[in-house]
């Protein structure tokens, strides 16, 4: 299977999970909303395990949402989190059909997820958040990031779209290449700001763009 697919899930779709794993189910429930790439749905639980296994409890905050699954799977990894945000400027219409088909089978969920629309810079956040944000481009993960920070959050970014022209490399393309030399400069900040700083990689056949950079403040 390509899971670095942009095609969609759907019902169709449904003989390629038969399993019991709450993955399996998650990806049926993704196959009966019809509406997200099969390249998200693995992005999503591939962060999502990753950051369950540092971080736990807090209202997760989704920044750039999307759809929205990531918020809502860390919700099922992890029940002492009461409350999701998902924030994206502009939420795709199909968005409110996902979170029904999961409702559906995790009823649980019912009341635990709100969608906001708004721009990023004005969502208040907590020092107990856990602000989480897949591919948000460009910019917008440095605005992610610094947003925790101001706020003491902890924070977990997957970074794309890396903006060369106008994004601070901090003179490291002698080494590295522009991409990565961004990403070192993000952990960078994040440990001058007194977080403890993690660094993994998603699988690479999901996304070339698997760098995950999690922080959280010293003594969190």
């Amino acid at each position: 299977m390509d899971r670095s697919s942009r095609n969609r899930l759907t019902e169709r779709l449904l003989p390629l999970f038969p399993g019991t794993t709450l993955f399996e189910r998650l990806a049926r429930s993704v196959c009966r909303a019809g509406c997200l790439p099969r390249k998200e749905l693995y992005e999503a639980w591939e962060v999502a395990r990753r950051v369950r296994r540092r971080f736990r409890g807090g209202r997760v905050v989704d920044l750039a949402c999307g759809h929205g699954l990531l918020a809502q799977i860390l919700l099922l990894l992890d029940d002492s989190s009461s409350l999701a945000l998902a924030v994206d400027r502009r939420l795709p219409e199909q968005a409110a059909r996902l979170a029904a088909c999961l409702r559906e089978d995790w009823p649980r969920l019912a009341g635990r997820v709100e969608f906001l629309e708004r721009d990023l810079a004005e969502v208040e956040l907590q020092r107990h958040d856990l602000v989480v944000s897949v591919h948000a481009c460009g910019g917008l993960t440095d605005l992610v990031l610094e947003r925790a920070v101001l706020a003491g959050a902890r924070v977990a970014v997957l970074p794309c779209c890396h903006d060369l022209d106008s994004g601070n490399q901090g003179g490291l393309r002698g080494w590295l290449d522009g991409p990565l030399a961004q990403d070192v400069l993000r952990a960078t900040r994040l440990r001058a700001g007194g977080y403890r700083v993690v660094t993994q990689l998603i699988p690479a056949d999901i996304s070339p763009k698997n760098r995950l950079l999690l922080g959280g403040p010293a003594g969190s």
